[in-house]
């Protein structure tokens, strides 16, 4: 059967049109498409972005662990009263001669427990600048002794070490203006504690001179800054609506 050839073109027309019209809604559809999943990626940037940011306080919690650490030796240097700290400024180290032990004895003498106060004054004025303390999880007070072996006294070295480093606290209690026994950190725990490694944790693990020994005789304090747990970092990231 013949068309006529203007048939023909209206034909040819209105199929030419049906496909622009696909073809415009396909790019339309396509578009929108493309805008969702740019505004889906630009939702989980900002997720992601507050997640990265919750996790970079905990850098900021390091940084101001060991800024205290250094803070409280530098102002202890100014008073007189010599300490040392660890490489990763984490410690303050106090040798036990700044303390008066006599060998073998637990008991600080009276004509130290100025630099003993003088130790903790530092170390509570610089915590509580700026409540410094809720970003620590726990405080060690740590005795330690060198690798000679002490007879006479219950527990001998371990007890020693033990021994000595309930002593500052005591002392702390006793006769500091402020009580550190109240303060609380990060996990809402006790900040302080008390503890004695003995020999077990030298400065300078081949013992041979006098000096050598004497390094090892010390009291550290340790702080430890809050370092989040993986049930902690689960709850961010589903607060923050970032898929495991």
């Amino acid at each position: 059967m013949w068309i006529s050839f203007a048939d023909l073109m209206t034909a040819l027309l209105t199929v030419f049109m049906l496909a622009a019209v696909a073809l415009v809604f396909s790019l339309t559809q396509e578009q929108s498409a493309l805008a969702d999943a740019k505004k889906d990626a630009a939702a989980a940037k900002a997720r992601n972005d507050a997640f990265d940011q919750v996790l970079g306080s905990l850098g900021t919690s390091e940084q101001v662990r060991a800024a205290m650490v250094v803070e409280m030796r530098d102002r202890l240097s100014a008073a007189g009263v010599q300490v040392e700290t660890d490489p990763t400024n984490t410690v303050l180290r106090v040798p036990t001669d700044l303390l008066g032990f006599d060998s073998g004895s637990a008991d600080i003498r009276p004509e130290h427990e100025a630099n003993a106060l003088a130790i903790g004054q530092v170390v509570d004025d610089v915590l509580h600048e700026g409540d410094r303390y809720l970003q620590l999880d726990t405080v060690f007070i740590e005795g330690h002794t060198d690798d000679v072996p002490i007879g006479g006294v219950y527990g001998g070295n371990w007890g020693l070490s033990a021994n000595r480093a309930i002593s500052l606290w005591r002392l702390w209690e006793d006769k500091l203006p402020a009580d550190l026994g109240t303060l609380h950190g990060h996990t809402g725990e006790r900040l302080f504690s008390v503890s004695g490694y003995a020999d077990t944790r030298p400065v300078v693990p081949v013992q041979v001179t006098p000096e050598d020994r004497a390094a090892n005789r010390r009291i550290d304090i340790r702080f430890t800054e809050h370092k989040l747990s993986e049930e902690e970092i689960g709850q961010i990231r589903t607060a923050a609506g970032i898929g495991s």
